[in-house]
């Protein structure tokens, strides 16, 4: 939505307008000269049926519009162009669009995951005004959780799979958070259904040197104690945390030896942080993720293109993939490697039996299990 309140139309052609309702069955927008690349006129000129999808983040809802477009200029129809031109943008319209309206539908919301201005975003973490609030959800939990004196409150969300979560966390008056090191993790408070308040701890998957937010992936678990649920039902914008500062029981090793990452499904969080601080060091490492799928695999797409040469990933229920072969990989890691395992315990038995097979020294397998 643009900042008049109307929706703001994007499409291949370059700058586009506002979308404007002309009649109950009309609709239409403005077209102004772009980069050219794409030209929406000669897909019109073939097949004038279009469809527009109109997105409501903050309210999670999705209008769906089916209809059938033509094209004007101010040759033809200059007093409808003057209708269709965007207040305050002084480019000349090329040509604007009419859609008459044959059909329509709302959504379901269930898989579509809040987004929201900067604006929102600050109004909704300050408190500031009761508007932003009402337009949160009615699910939304805005009271505070927990009695720690780490105040933290929840400033974006991302749907990183169909069952993982990002979270980001920020000081209320956003500023610097206390500094972390990689592998280090946040005991959440987590407030269930039933208003009691549990504590589940979540690693923190932000590069170790950021300062301005945390951020927790939390897998939801549809069979677990209740934790993971509640949160991915109940945090919203503006959920507010009051927590301890971070801890770590999962440190990495602070000289230049190499190290060797091996994560499995959600495991990824504390070892894409020293992935992280290992590649800002000039460490050597390698990086095995392993998971069901591509679409299993939080992070996946961002590590490809940040560790192009480190990454190495495991597809388990994929056709074709293979699955992550522990003894080979430590049986080729140098001589002074050290190990870093995350993920399920049978991955974690399945590292502590091969390195017991290598002779590889306890010292140099450190391990976080995530059940």
């Amino acid at each position: 939505m643009g900042e008049s309140g109307w929706p703001y139309v994007q499409h291949r052609g370059g700058p586009t307008g506002f979308l404007k309702v002309l009649d109950t069955r009309t609709i239409g927008y403005a077209d102004y000269s772009g980069n050219r690349q794409y030209i929406s006129v000669g897909n019109l000129g073939g097949d004038d049926r279009v469809s527009l999808f109109l997105m409501d983040y903050p309210g999670q809802r999705r209008l769906k519009i089916w209809g059938r477009a033509r094209l004007i200029d101010e040759d033809t129809e200059p007093a409808l162009v003057a209708r269709l031109e965007s207040p305050g943008y002084r480019a000349r319209v090329e040509r604007g669009v009419v859609i008459t309206v044959e059909a329509f539908d709302w959504n379901c919301p269930k898989y579509i995951t809040p987004r929201f201005t900067e604006r929102q975003v600050r109004e909704l973490v300050s408190g500031g005004q009761q508007e932003a609030r009402e337009r949160q959800p009615s699910t939304t939990v805005i009271d505070e959780a927990g009695s720690g004196a780490l105040k933290l409150v929840v400033t974006g969300l991302r749907q990183m799979t169909a069952r993982v979560r990002a979270y980001e966390l920020r000081a209320p008056n956003w500023s610097d958070l206390p500094p972390v090191t990689a592998g280090a993790h946040l005991a959440v408070p987590v407030r269930l259904p039933d208003g009691s308040v549990v504590t589940r701890q979540y690693s923190l998957a932000t590069h170790p040197h950021r300062r301005d937010m945390y951020e927790i992936a939390v897998l939801r678990e549809e069979a677990g104690r209740g934790g993971s649920a509640a949160i991915h039902a109940y945090w919203q914008i503006g959920t507010r945390l009051a927590l301890d500062h971070p801890a770590n029981q999962f440190p990495l090793h602070d000289d230049g030896r190499p190290a060797i990452l091996i994560a499995g499904g959600i495991g990824i969080t504390p070892i894409k942080a020293m992935a992280q601080e290992l590649d800002a060091r000039g460490n050597s490492f390698a990086l095995h993720y392993s998971g069901r799928t591509a679409a299993d695999m939080a992070y996946r797409d961002r590590l490809a293109i940040e560790f192009p040469g480190q990454l190495h990933q495991y597809l388990t229920r994929a056709p074709g993939g293979a699955r992550i072969d522990l003894h080979a990989i430590m049986r080729a890691a140098p001589a002074d490697a050290l190990f870093y395992v995350c993920g399920p315990g049978r991955l974690i038995e399945a590292a502590k039996a091969a390195a017991r097979e290598l002779a590889i020294p306890a010292g140099r397998l450190q391990y976080e299990s995530f059940e």
